[in-house]
Parts: C-alpha cells; structure tokens; sequence
C-alpha cells in the first residue's frame, strides 16, 4: 500500500507544478501589507479541489472591509476516515508577502518558473511557492493519492488553509478559535485532535517544533523634567534614568529568571534592549521624556505574569532613585503550552520522516511565535514541521520539488497510520 500511495505521489508532480502556479499567481497580500487579501486565491483553491474530487468543503470568512469581497476566508477540506475520532489537521496558509525589491528577482515573482539546475535538483521559483505553498500543495497531493489507490485515512483528515497568517492571524487561525469560544463553530477543533502546521523546519526535515517561548515586548516611557545641558540641576534627565532601567531589566531579569532548557536555542530566556526612540534633537538639551523597547522571549516554566511584577518592581526602584514617571506598555504578550515530546502525533510524526527521509528527527522549542500557539492553549497538540530550503520571504523564493514530494509522503503516512 505504501509503495503504492508514494508511486501516485511521485506521478502528480506535473499536478504540484499545476497548483503551485496558479495559486503564487493570485497574490494574497494581507491589506496591512497594501493587499486585497485572499479572496481571489481561495476561490481558485476551492474549484481546483472540487475539480479534482475533494469536494467537502466549507468557507469560515472573516469580515474585513479592507479585503477584497469584505472577507478573509478560510477553507476547510474534509476527507472522511476509517474513524472520526481524533482527527488529523494539516494546516497551511493562504497568505503571502509582498515581493519586496523587484528588481532582486530574476523573474516575475507572481509566474512561477521551473529551473533543473540546481544541487538539490529541481526547484519552482515564484512568491509563496514554499511560504506556505509548499506544505498546501503536499497536503493536497497526500489526500489525492490516497483517493487514486483507493486508500481511506485511519482518522478524518481536515485540510485547513488559512487567511492573514503573516500579519498576525486575527482573520486567521486566532479567528476561527474565537468563533470556536463562542459556539459559532463548537465542533471546529476537537480536544483530541492533532495538528500539523507544515510552515516551518529545516533542509534535513529533522526538528519537529513542539513549544515556544513566551513573548513580552515592553515600551518603555520615562517622564523626567527638560533643562539645559549646562543645568542638569534644575532638569530630571529622562534618558539616563532610562537608560539605566533598561540595563536593571536587562540585567535583573535574567538574573532571576535563569533556568536553561535544552529544547530551545538559545537554552534561556532572553531579555533584550532593542528599539530607541529620540528625545531631544540638540546636544545640549537635558531630556524630559525618553522610550525605548525590549524584546523578551522567556522560557515557559516561567509565565508572563511573574516577569511583568518583576519588571513593576525594578521600574518602582528606578522611579525612586532617579524621581521620574515610568510607564511600561506591552503591545505584545503572548504564552503558548508546549505539545509532549511522546504524544501520539509527535511520535508518528518522527516514523514517518523516518521512514520517507530516513532521518532521525528530535523535538525543539523556539523563540519566535506560530499559529501553534492558538491550538496548544486550547489543549490540542500540534506540531510544526516540514523540509524546507528557507527561502520564504526572499526575492527568488524557491521550493524543491523532492520537498513538495517527500512532505506529501509523510503526510499520506500520518493519515494512514505510518
């Protein structure tokens, strides 16, 4: 059966290239971005399937006045299993970014090219062919050829393609969780599904992301008293009583906060001055008021609301010493559940790059936050892994057709029970 399902595969790879550009010829630029959104794509995504026998589905569009039809949409594929229970999800986005510096492409990024010539064999070339054109199209070409060879899936299977993912998800995924919470679409997720997220990895296919840090950016006012440079006795300096909060927080903060966990890289929570606004546009003008921002990515042992009272706690002793007004906005928090290094999925996930890579996968957790987060707080595990060149976002983005090809392989092994 397996050689089966994985000859079917290797056959469509006319069809993949079929997909893939007429999907990265309908641009799906988020309006935050200067787009229209994804309308346009996913109604050529929802007559390509039906076109080619997946034909339940369903739309979940969210409103958007700035989009084009008013809507962000969002389309699931559902392929009936052997059993509904514990359904698996694989979930791909829509959406794309702008290409960036036109003249850095060697070719229109909206027209997909195919060129033979590189090392790791033939590759496609166009915006979104593998951010996140690459984990769509495996997904549909696993489900097509378990239809062709007559296989059905151990579990209901969802394929769901998502709006607005790089801009943020509110139209997204992180909206269909809150129709979800308020019983619009109650039987959407399931607490026992499992989800992949074929978004992000590495060029072996051999780390399965499982958890994320926890993310606090802070922005910082200091509120001082403005004075003339040679009067610093008649001014507060807001900038140096600033300055120095962000070196206590800096450094306190990862003081207290110092446990190492060797499923992320780097092993510790970080804390990090990054963005400084101006004060003052002379020389010799004390300050009044100053702002700077910190990015901090904190290990999940440790939750949001410890750090955020122990930043109160440095900012009060700051404002005491220095006799300023602190305020510290946060204009993104975030907290994310790790999914188990043995769940269920985790581990069939790992037989299955085995078995089609022959590469020993291991789980990790990162920095930097995914749509993951929105399904791990609810309780569903979900894992975010695919072989990939990490190319996305770059002028001449590419997708190796054997990635297109291998993923598709271990998706048809995760529906059918490896």
């Amino acid at each position: 059966m397996k050689e089966k399902i994985f000859s079917c595969i290797d056959a469509n790879e006319a069809l993949a290239i079929e997909l893939e550009t007429g999907l990265s010829a309908r641009p799906a630029i988020s309006p935050d971005s200067g787009g229209e959104g994804e309308l346009d794509k996913c109604v050529f995504l929802e007559e390509w399937l039906k076109a080619h026998g997946i034909g339940q589905l369903e739309r979940h569009d969210a409103p958007d006045a700035r989009a084009k039809g008013g809507v962000r949409p969002n389309l699931v594929a559902t392929i009936p299993g052997k059993s509904d229970g514990k359904r698996l999800w694989i979930m791909s986005h829509l959406d794309v970014v702008p290409p960036g510096e036109i003249s850095l492409w060697e070719s229109d990024p909206y027209r997909v090219i195919k060129k033979d010539d590189g090392p790791l064999g033939p590759r496609l070339i166009g915006r979104g062919v593998e951010d996140n054109q690459q984990g769509l199209v495996s997904s549909v070409l696993a489900v097509l050829a378990l239809a062709t060879t007559g296989v059905t899936p151990t579990h209901t299977v969802k394929l769901l393609f998502c709006a607005d993912e790089e801009v943020g998800s509110a139209y997204g995924i992180g909206w269909l969780m809150l129709q979800q919470q308020h019983l619009e679409n109650r039987d959407l997720f399931r607490k026992d599904d499992m989800v992949l997220i074929p978004d992000s990895g590495d060029p072996q296919g051999s780390t399965i992301e499982i958890a994320e840090k926890n993310i606090i950016w802070a922005k910082c006012t200091t509120r001082g008293l403005q004075a003339h440079g040679s009067r610093p006795d008649l001014g507060v300096n807001a900038h140096l009583a600033g300055a120095d909060l962000a070196l206590r927080l800096h450094r306190g903060l990862s003081a207290k906060f110092n446990a190492r966990d060797p499923l992320f890289e780097p092993d510790y929570s970080t804390f990090q001055p990054t963005k400084k606004e101006a004060n003052v546009p002379n020389i010799n003008t004390i300050p009044g008021e100053d702002v700077f921002y910190m990015d901090m990515r904190i290990l999940p042992r440790y939750s949001n609301q410890e750090v955020i009272a122990e930043i109160d706690r440095i900012k009060a002793e700051v404002e005491k010493q220095y006799q300023v007004q602190i305020s510290c906005a946060m204009p993104q928090k975030a907290e994310s559940k790790a999914t188990a290094d043995d769940a269920p999925l985790i581990k069939s996930l790992a037989e299955a790059i085995r078995k089609v890579y022959g590469v020993e996968s291991r789980p990790i957790g990162i920095g930097g936050g995914t749509v993951a987060a929105h399904l791990r707080n609810t309780g569903i595990p979900a894992a975010v892994w695919c072989r990939i060149a990490e190319t996305a976002h770059q002028p001449n983005e590419y997708a190796l057709i054997a990635n297109i090809l291998g993923d598709a392989k271990v998706m048809a092994l995760l529906m059918t029970g490896n």
